[in-house]
C-alpha cells in the first residue's frame, strides 16, 4: 500500500510540475510543427516515396521526435531533485526504489502523452484541412498510435532516468543523452525510407529499436511500412521491457 501511494505522489508531483510550466507543451508542439511545416513542406515541394509526399511521410517520424526528444530529457530532473536533495526526502519515506521509479515512469510518461495526443489532434486538423494529405488519423489508427506511441514514450523515460540516475551534473546529463538521442532519431528512418538503404548502414538502421517504432507508426497512419506491425510492436515494447529492468537496477544502485 505504502508503495502505491508512493507512485502515486511522485506521479502527482511531476503532473503539478508539467501543468505549472504552461509554456512547456507550448514549445514542445511548436518545435515538431515546424519541422514538419517547414522541413517537411520544403521538401515535400520536390520530394516524394511511394508516392506519398514527403511532409506526410515524415509525420509518423515527427511524432516519434517529439515523444524521444521530450521523454529522454525528463531524466535530468532526477540530477536537479539530486541536488536539491528531493531524492534524500524521498529515500526516508517508506517506499522501496522500484516504486520510485515507476512512479517517475508513470510521471514522465503522463506528460509526454499529453503532448502526443496535442500533435495527434493537430495532424487530425491539418488532415481535416487539407494541408497533411494521405494521413488516415481516426478512432482505431489514433488508439493503436497511442500504443506504439507510449511504449516507445516508456522505454526513453526510462533511459532518461537511467542516465540522471548515474549523473552528478546537468551538463554530463545532457551529454551522454545527446549522444544517445541523435544516432536513436537519424538512424530510424524518421526522415528518409529504410528500404534499399546501403549495405553499412542497413544492420545500425535495423538494430535500432526505435527503426520499429517508426515503422509501425507510419504503417498505421500512411499504410506504408516494412515489417508486420505486429513484430514492431514487439520489439519496441520489448525494448521498454528492457529499459525498465534495467532502471529498476540503476535506481537501486543509485547514489544520492
Amino acid at each position: 500500500m505504502n508503495n502505491l501511494k508512493g507512485i502515486y505522489a511522485l506521479w502527482y508531483r511531476e503532473f503539478k510540475v508539467f501543468i505549472r510550466e504552461k509554456s512547456r507543451l507550448g514549445f514542445s508542439v511548436i518545435n515538431p510543427l515546424v519541422w514538419l511545416l517547414v522541413v517537411g513542406g520544403g521538401l515535400g515541394s520536390v520530394v516524394s516515396f511511394d508516392g506519398v509526399n514527403y511532409r506526410t511521410f515524415i509525420y509518423p517520424g515527427i511524432l516519434i521526435q517529439s515523444v524521444i526528444f521530450s521523454s529522454i530529457f525528463f531524466g535530468v530532473y532526477i540530477v536537479l531533485d539530486k541536488k536539491i536533495d528531493f531524492m534524500k526526502e524521498v529515500l526516508v519515506a517508506p517506499i522501496s526504489r522500484t516504486a520510485m521509479f515507476v512512479g517517475k515512469v508513470v510521471g514522465g510518461s503522463t506528460d509526454a502523452l499529453i503532448e502526443i495526443v496535442t500533435l495527434l489532434v493537430i495532424g487530425f486538423i491539418l488532415e481535416s484541412t487539407g494541408i497533411l494529405t494521405g494521413v488516415s488519423i481516426n478512432f482505431v489508427s489514433g488508439i493503436v498510435s497511442l500504443g506504439f506511441l507510449l511504449s516507445t514514450t516508456v522505454a526513453m523515460v526510462s533511459l532518461g532516468l537511467i542516465i540522471g540516475s548515474q549523473m552528478e551534473s546537468t551538463e554530463g546529463f545532457q551529454l551522454v543523452a545527446s549522444f544517445l538521442l541523435f544516432p536513436l532519431f537519424f538512424l530510424s528512418g524518421a526522415l528518409f525510407p529504410i528500404t534499399n538503404l546501403p549495405s553499412w548502414l542497413s544492420p545500425v538502421v535495423f538494430c535500432n529499436p526505435i527503426t520499429y517504432s517508426v515503422d509501425g507508426l507510419r504503417g498505421i497512419l500512411i499504410g506504408i511500412s516494412k515489417f508486420n506491425i505486429g513484430l514492431d510492436f514487439a520489439v519496441i515494447g520489448t525494448f521498454a521491457l528492457i529499459t525498465i529492468l534495467i532502471g529498476t537496477f540503476a535506481f537501486k544502485s543509485m547514489e544520492v
